[in-house]
């Protein structure tokens, strides 16, 4: 089974058992449906434009600097919207089976969430992650990135009664979240690759990082 497969399946799974009632995804869909009307993923960073810098602690207090990591080599980012979601948790576990092969051509990955540091300690211990997990508060590199959205009231009711409180998971009241999105970036501080999906089940195969990552270093040596 293909990652793109693993995120059909969790779908199927939520809506067979229960745990999402038809009702409830009537009105996830609605609000994808209204996101992706929004236009949000065309006014996200896109390729070629320069990523600005910044500084994130990750989930033991220790900052990480882009600036100092794209001086190594190219960086992936991936912004997920936080442990609690199911989807998140498969994409943090295939990103952290193709790390390996992502680290072996000379790049780095983070993963950044809305979480508070707490809850992206937790996000790494669950998932057993070797690679960076970042808290961005308030969403502040992901609003820079232009993928921040709200989500809207008639949704949040839903989440809750799922068990998904953000203002307990973020630390705060906006109901703000990222969309779905990988970026690729160059040791020039450019992107090279966006994946920007506002539908939170569809992901970036890291099967596909990697072969954009050689295909980088390919082109880097010509």
């Amino acid at each position: 089974m293909n990652f793109a497969e693993s995120l059909q399946q969790m779908k199927h799974r939520l809506l067979e058992t229960g745990t999402i009632s038809s009702q409830a995804d009537s009105l996830i869909v609605k609000s994808i449906n209204e996101l992706i009307a929004s236009g949000i993923a065309e006014q996200s960073l896109k390729l070629g434009d320069v990523v600005p810098n910044f500084v994130l602690p990750n989930g033991f207090g220790q900052s990480v600097e882009l600036q100092k990591l794209i001086a190594n080599g190219v960086v992936v980012i991936s912004f997920f919207r936080g442990h609690w979601c199911p989807f998140c948790g498969l994409e943090l576990a295939a990103l952290q089976k193709a790390l390996p092969a992502i680290q072996g051509l000379g790049a780095s990955l983070v993963a950044i969430s809305p979480q508070t540091v707490e809850h992206t300690k937790l996000t790494v211990e669950e998932h057993e992650i070797k690679y960076e997990v970042l808290s961005d508060r308030k969403n502040n590199v992901a609003r820079q990135f232009g993928i921040v959205f709200q989500m809207p009231e008639y949704l949040r009711p839903t989440f809750q009664e799922l068990g998904h409180v953000l203002p307990k998971y973020n630390g705060d009241e906006t109901f703000e979240l990222p969309i779905s999105a990988t970026y690729v970036i160059s040791p020039e501080g450019r992107v090279v690759y966006a994946f920007v999906n506002p539908d939170y089940t569809k992901r970036l195969d890291p099967i596909e990082i990697v072969s954009i990552i050689r295909n980088i270093s390919l082109v880097g040596k010509n």
